[in-house]
């Protein structure tokens, strides 16, 4: 009977850790969608902001930066929340924040208002991706984990691609501060479903980093790889800049062509769907060719893409959009592939953490400076710039292979 018992516990047991990692996945998955639609969807609404508040491109820029730029300074604080209060509290206290950040834009009269709300969204934002990421992999260890990661980006995309979509239909059917406030109110729901559903006293697989994480860490910074870790980070960084300077003011270049708000919408689902495909087909690429042949490849192909773009009537660019959706979005994943390569593994998450940093604030960065470029000489000429300077990753992508090499 002992025996019997046993075994009953056991099973009750397993399956039991079955459903709570289902649910820890299909949880952060949803996060992860909600979260990145958030962050794309300023790409339908710049445009709308600029007429609305006679804002240029400078401005423009100000304020996705301001979104993105909390976003990426934030995560690794974040951690430490999540340490003290658990990963689950924290996600759903972000998810709500970005929520709220987007219904107070909504409410918003002017440019200070809106980069008040945009700062906000963006330091909720800040927690979802090292917390539910940090979530996925404890729930699953092992062999496992890898597939566990792979749904939970592919979530994300999904967002990037929903989210912007359904907006861009809601605003042609009512004024955008309405359409925008159904999206917000849509984020709370959001945000009280990850509290009620990841919420449990103690099980592992369902809290935030230990509290002690933050010390171990920052013992490890200075042990950082010196060599290949410093030239991916550098190609990630050129990466995420031209990847968000060219969303950013891409609807600006549709706008000049001709498009409308659904067209603009459509555009975007297009990239996204095709930087989605970019992951998967790109990370294939990555094992077969190795991270050099596949950096020349897709960052070639942006280069190309985006001057080819330029000359096109907007039915032939729409055609184009997957594929330059596919390089532009193809190079992040061979990267983040990478880190583990050069980085050991105790000292992963904090590499993790680095290169998250810097890309993403790369990112916020770059669309202010193209921004400014773009006042002074046009939207055409800074899409040149753009595709310039993401050649400038092809010697360190050459460099990056002697080191990983050595490796």
């Amino acid at each position: 009977m002992s025996v019997a018992s046993g075994v009953e516990r056991v099973a009750a047991g397993a399956a039991d850790n079955r459903e709570r990692r289902r649910r820890t996945l299909v949880v952060a998955g949803f996060a992860h969608a909600l979260h990145d639609g958030f962050t794309d969807l300023l790409y339908v609404l710049l445009p709308i902001w600029q007429g609305e508040f006679g804002l240029d491109y400078a401005a423009v820029g100000t304020l996705r930066a301001l979104y993105s730029g909390t976003m990426a300074g934030l995560q690794v604080p974040s951690t430490g929340l999540a340490g003290r209060f658990g990963g689950p509290a924290v996600l759903a206290a972000g998810t709500a924040l970005a929520a709220i950040g987007y219904l107070m834009a909504g409410a918003s009269s002017g440019f200070a208002l809106l980069a008040v709300a945009l700062v906000i969204g963006g330091l909720g934002s800040s927690t979802q991706h090292p917390i539910a990421a940090s979530l996925v992999a404890r729930a699953f260890e092992g062999a496992s984990s890898r597939a566990a990661l792979g749904t939970y980006n592919f979530a994300g995309d999904l967002g990037k691609m929903a989210v912007p979509a359904a907006t861009a239909l809601l605003v042609t059917l009512m004024p955008w501060r309405s359409a925008i406030t159904i999206i917000g109110s849509a984020g709370l729901v959001v945000a009280i479903a990850i509290r009620l559903l990841l919420y449990r006293p103690g099980p592992a697989g369902v809290r935030g980093p230990a509290p002690d994480t933050g010390a171990a860490e920052r013992k490890a910074i200075p042990s950082l790889p010196s060599g290949g870790f410093p030239l991916l980070l550098a190609i990630g960084v050129i990466d995420s800049a031209t990847r968000m300077g060219f969303l950013t003011f891409l609807p600006f270049l549709l706008k000049a062509k001709g498009a409308e708000m659904p067209t603009i919408g459509l555009a975007l689902t297009l990239i996204f769907a095709g930087g989605a495909a970019g992951k998967l087909v790109c990370g294939f690429l990555g094992a077969r060719l190795g991270v050099m042949a596949t950096v020349f490849l897709t960052e070639g192909m942006t280069a190309l893409g985006i001057l080819a773009l330029l000359p096109l009537p907007l039915g032939v660019g729409l055609i184009m959009l997957p594929l330059i959706g596919i390089a532009l979005n193809g190079t992040s994943s061979v990267l983040y592939g990478t880190v583990p390569e050069l980085v050991s593994a105790e000292r992963r998450e904090r590499a993790f953490g680095i290169f998250y940093t810097g890309t993403i604030g790369a990112g916020a960065l770059s669309p202010v400076l193209y921004g400014v470029f773009s006042d002074v000489v046009g939207v055409p000429v800074m899409m040149q710039l753009i595709a310039a300077v993401v050649l400038t990753s092809l010697p360190l992508a050459w460099l990056l292979r002697s080191a990983l090499k050595q490796g």
